[in-house]
């Protein structure tokens, strides 16, 4: 399985971990997300009664049905817009605004800024802009934000500490969106997918199955992508999507309890965790609050830097392999979902030389690297070690230099912070270096220490709420 961006850390409650398992076989969208949540158990009053703290319960009308889908019962949420709604003219400040004013609950909050900062960094990359300068089109209207903020309120009152979700179907064809007719998946979607390394797969269906609203909440509140985690299933929800298609248009969001306990501080994230209870106690609306325990007064526990995943380590020996296939197969075993790959020169019987070759991968990808092993290569066995590895939270970020932006990956401690490293991408500043004929490393220096400028002053700040927008292996 894919680990994802957030892992646990701090106090542990004696209340068993809530997973959410988004199932997803024909795609992901933010009334899917919705449907399904209601389905789930939340209630409509509730849930709306919420999200007209946003204040723009005048620009839309929620309507809530039961469908079928290939003869299979679902929830379909519909979000109209008014005549006179705001359809979708917001940058990224006003969007933060909206939400930070509308006093929602601490996790919530933290949630939908993360989904909102992810859009507009995947927006960045698709347009060559800095995020601040995204002007949000189908992302930032009126539906989007309720699809946004709907799904994190839904997901804090059904007292989810984790969710996962299954690997996303593409789609194919065509889809009409601001800037004209777009191939599917939609550029926004696709850079999502990249930035999240989310596995992806074709069911033969040639529509738009995975919005940008509902890439978004995926990649974001997913800790992981790939098969269900084990778990004891308590509730099933079946949120249903606009289309019929040739099989059920349906997402299914299971929730369970898993086996272990659950931390309760985790640090703003993408997933359920995001909320200090023993330093900053909030109100919750969900009918869990009264499980949660708070972690004994006396010792103090030590907090190692990053998280833990799980990944799978393959070995094998190669004495009878020509040089050229090995660089052939790196490109696969990248595409085939490897997080690393790397030889060394070893003796064998016969004294003849040759490599080891390593690949290390999480383990929902290991059956497919391990077939391009067989098929690419001359060898007859792979060793397979399961590990967990210790790794930094990571942010990707474009920086603003003399010489141009350049994208700086930082890597946190926690999903808040500190910054313990940052290295600017390598061929950005090669290209820039190129443009300006100076060295490469003049460009790192600059886009190094403008980061470290951006980072420390966000730092310094009294209430810092920066949520990293991407990690990658």
């Amino acid at each position: 399985m894919y680990v994802g961006k957030f892992g646990a850390q701090g106090r542990f409650r004696k209340a068993m971990e809530k997973i959410a398992y988004f199932d997803c076989p024909t795609g992901i969208a933010g009334n899917m997300c919705l449907g399904a949540i209601l389905a789930a158990g939340m209630p409509l009053d509730n849930l709306l009664d919420q999200l007209k703290r946003l204040g723009l319960e005048d620009e839309y009308e929620f309507t809530v049905t039961q469908v079928r889908r290939q003869e299979q019962a679902a929830t379909a949420v519909t979000i109209s817009l008014n005549s006179d709604a705001v359809r979708g003219h917001r940058h990224l400040p006003e969007i933060e605004n909206l939400i930070r004013q509308a006093h929602l609950p601490t996790r919530v909050v933290d949630w939908s800024l993360a989904i909102f900062r992810e859009l507009a960094a995947a927006e960045a990359a698709v347009h060559g802009i800095p995020a601040e300068q995204v002007h949000f089109h189908e992302v930032g209207a009126t539906d989007a934000l309720i699809d946004v903020v709907g799904t994190c309120l839904g997901l804090e009152w059904l007292g989810v500490d984790r969710v996962v979700c299954s690997p996303l179907p593409i789609g194919g064809g065509t889809v009409r969106a601001a800037h004209g007719r777009l191939p599917v998946p939609a550029p926004a979607v696709l850079e999502l997918l990249r930035r999240a390394q989310a596995p992806i797969y074709s069911n033969g269906i040639d529509k738009e199955l995975v919005t940008p609203t509902g890439a978004a909440i995926a990649t974001t509140l997913s800790d992981a992508f790939g098969p269900p985690p084990a778990m004891t299933l308590n509730q099933v929800g079946l949120g249903a999507g606009s289309h019929d298609l040739p099989i059920p248009n349906i997402l299914r969001l299971w929730i369970g309890t898993g086996a272990q306990p659950r931390t309760t501080d985790h640090g703003a994230h993408k997933s359920a965790h995001s909320h200090d209870q023993s330093t900053d106690p909030q109100p919750t609306d969900h009918p869990h609050a009264e499980h949660q325990q708070s972690a004994p007064e006396h010792g103090h526990q030590q907090t190692i830097p990053g998280y833990c995943e799980a990944i799978v380590e393959l070995q094998t020996q190669l004495d009878d392999l020509t040089p050229q296939a090995i660089g052939y197969l790196y490109d696969g075993l990248f595409k085939a979902g490897a997080l690393d790959v790397f030889t060394q020169a070893i003796g064998m019987k016969k004294n003849r030389p040759g490599i080891l070759l390593t690949v290390i991968c999480a383990e929902a990808d290991a059956a497919a690297c391990q077939s391009l092993l067989f098929s690419e290569t001359t060898t007859l066995g792979i060793r397979s070690h399961g590990q967990q590895r210790q790794t930094l939270y990571r942010s990707w970020q474009s920086i603003t230099t003399d010489y141009g932006p350049v994208q700086v990956k930082a890597g946190l401690a926690t999903p808040n912070g500190p910054v313990v490293n940052l290295q600017p991408e390598y061929e950005t500043c090669a290209q820039l270096a190129r443009q300006h004929s100076i060295g490469w490393k003049q460009v790192q220096w600059a886009a190094i220490a403008a980061a470290q400028s951006i980072y420390q002053d966000e730092y310094r700040a009294a209430e810092w709420d920066h949520t990293p927008t991407h990690l990658t292996r």
